[in-house]
């Protein structure tokens, strides 16, 4: 060992190169490190990487195809609610004119009915005025006999002539009346 130191000491040593057998046993050290990465570690590298790029692309391209169908559903979303709002429109338009010619046709029911209630009213006067004026004939008629037979002194009691004479007192008297009538 004394004689490896001297012979260390006497050679003077380039400090930035290695001595030889060092150089070998390094080169050797690293062949079979790089040998052993080259072979087993590399592949099994490049194949997690390969998966993990295969991965983003199809993350990338399912994120892509959801946004395509979110944009389709998001299109058709807006089309149905043009559509509803387009039919909505149509539906108010037609309860609208139902609304109007449902109104039109109460007002023509009204009418008729107000024109049927005014007919039977004026039916009603006309029955009525004309009972009335019978039983005012009547009346006239028997108080009319009773007084011209007291005034002549005997009984009228023959109801055809009595009749006769009543009816034709009082059409001449509903003639004077009409007249005067026409003559305002």
């Amino acid at each position: 060992m004394i004689a490896l130191v001297q012979m260390a000491a006497e050679e003077e040593q380039n400090p930035l190169v290695p001595p030889i057998p060092e150089l070998v046993i390094g080169l050797l050290a690293f062949a079979i490190v790089f040998f052993f990465l080259w072979k087993k570690l590399l592949p099994n590298i490049n194949k997690v990487l390969d998966e993990r790029r295969e991965a983003i692309e199809g993350g990338i391209e399912k994120a892509e195809e959801a946004q395509q169908e979110a944009a389709e559903v998001l299109k058709q979303y807006k089309d149905q609610l043009a559509e509803a709002r387009h039919e909505a429109a149509r539906l108010r338009a037609e309860a609208q004119e139902q609304g109007a010619a449902l109104i039109a046709e109460m007002r023509a029911e009204g009418q008729r009915q107000r024109e049927e209630i005014i007919a039977a009213g004026h039916a009603q006067i006309e029955a009525d005025r004309k009972q009335a004026a019978q039983a005012l004939r009547q009346d006239v008629g028997k108080l009319a006999t009773d007084l011209a037979g007291k005034l002549v002194g005997e009984s009228l009691e023959d109801h055809a002539r009595q009749s006769r004479t009543i009816d034709r007192f009082l059409d001449e008297l509903e003639e004077g009346s009409t007249k005067a009538e026409a003559t305002r």
